[in-house]
């Protein structure tokens, strides 16, 4: 998918904007915090969500960028038969890591990239993971998994490993809120 940017040609000084679209952990997009329930509007803001250089995600609304608060990660992904899709539809791809944090989410790192496991799926998610003999892993070893601590736990074949939150953003390179330059 490729964000349209041909009005910025026409309107290359618009200024962009900072704190009004946010992200949350559901993949529910709001606007100043409310969640916007307009189909229309979710699948304009699906198509032109994109990065920048710097990571930042936003929303290309013709000439102006409307910089997007990620509540956690840039995608939120679901289920989809056997495979992923986000939040904006498109398919998660090849699942490239699994990453439990602290705080007990799934964070899936796929061709697409980085995104939170959607909070509805965890169920059905830890009941298809496996422990090093092939049996379901107990809860100590989910916290310890949790608490960083060596516990082989699969989904799928694929290892998943510890992660700290505060350290998503960073090895993903992008940025949760971006912020308005400052003025000159």
């Amino acid at each position: 998918m490729t964000v349209d940017l041909s009005a910025i040609a026409k309107w290359p000084n618009v200024p962009a904007c900072y704190d009004w679209l946010s992200l949350d952990r559901r993949g529910d997009w709001r606007l100043q915090g409310e969640r916007v329930m307009h189909s229309g509007l979710i699948n304009f803001i699906n198509r032109q969500y994109g990065c920048d250089e710097s990571g930042c995600w936003f929303l290309q609304n013709g000439p102006q960028r409307v910089f997007v608060n990620l509540a956690y990660t840039p995608w939120v992904f679901r289920r989809d038969g056997d495979g992923f899709v986000s939040h904006t539809g498109q398919p998660a791809g090849a699942m490239q890591a699994i990453h439990l944090d602290a705080e007990g989410n799934i964070l899936l790192a796929t061709d697409l990239g980085i995104g939170l496991l959607d909070d509805r799926e965890l169920t059905l998610f830890l009941s298809e993971c496996r422990d090093a003999e092939g049996g379901e892993p107990d809860e100590q070893a989910f916290l310890d998994l949790m608490n960083g601590l060596a516990s082989t736990i699969y989904w799928q074949k694929t290892s998943i490993q510890p992660i700290a939150a505060v350290d998503v953003k960073k090895r993903y390179k992008f940025n949760p809120q971006p912020q308005a330059p400052e003025p000159a």
